[in-house]
């Protein structure tokens, strides 16, 4: 795992500290700057907000979305459809043999399904950029705009993080996006089908994520 230089972290705590009240485009432009083409966007195709600022940035900007084998069909036939349409640059990892052994919703299902492949897609980068904000979960609710990721040993750009759902749906429909396939059907936070339910409380849209167990994340934004 690489480390990072005094002249980093010094960067990226200048600039989280600058973006408190920066638009995603701006954190976008200035990570694109300062990382050149070292820079992927893990997606998880709950939504294109994100992915539509990448695109009109860095069109050929690496987007990785991690193939659990557990996903909806409705997920993989979106992700199909926008890979077609807006001519993305994706890269799908794929879990070890290991993972045969922890279907989704066992113990490790999560670290070998989404962390391992993950490690291993950005082995070779300087920055991952992901769509979490702070109000999706209180584990999420300190969490930096950008920071050194020691887990994955590059830095961790997360442009969206003061943004509210609101804003979100605000910025779709404002650009007349495509949405989820199971949005419409109710699902507010959309994972592996095994371990997905439409929102058990109205008021927590991640709410029927890992219904019944004793988990708010699966590992890939934890310290």
């Amino acid at each position: 795992m690489s480390m990072p230089s005094l002249e980093l972290l010094n960067d990226l705590e200048v600039a989280d500290s600058q973006f408190t009240h920066a638009s995603p485009s701006e954190i976008l432009a200035w990570t694109f700057e300062r990382f050149a083409g070292d820079v992927v966007f893990a997606c998880s195709f709950e939504d294109v907000a994100l992915l539509h600022m990448i695109h009109e940035v860095a069109p050929r900007t690496e987007i990785i979305f991690l193939e659990t084998g557990g996903h909806f069909p409705e997920t993989t036939a979106f992700l199909d459809r926008m890979e077609r349409e807006w001519d993305l640059n994706i890269t799908r990892t794929q879990p070890s043999r290991e993972a045969l052994a922890w279907p989704c919703g066992t113990e490790r299902c999560c670290e070998l399904r989404k962390v391992e492949p993950l490690s291993r897609a950005v082995a070779a980068k300087d920055a991952w950029i992901t769509s979490v904000k702070r109000i999706d979960a209180p584990t999420r609710a300190s969490m930096k705009i950008v920071h050194w990721d020691d887990k994955f040993g590059l830095a961790k750009i997360n442009p969206l993080a003061t943004w509210s759902d609101d804003d979100v749906a605000y910025y779709l429909s404002s650009h007349d996006l495509p949405e989820h396939p199971l949005w419409a059907q109710g699902y507010a936070s959309i994972g592996c089908a095994a371990v997905t339910l439409k929102p058990l409380d109205p008021g927590d849209r991640r709410s029927g994520r890992w219904a019944g167990a004793d988990k708010e994340e699966c590992g890939l934004h934890e310290a």
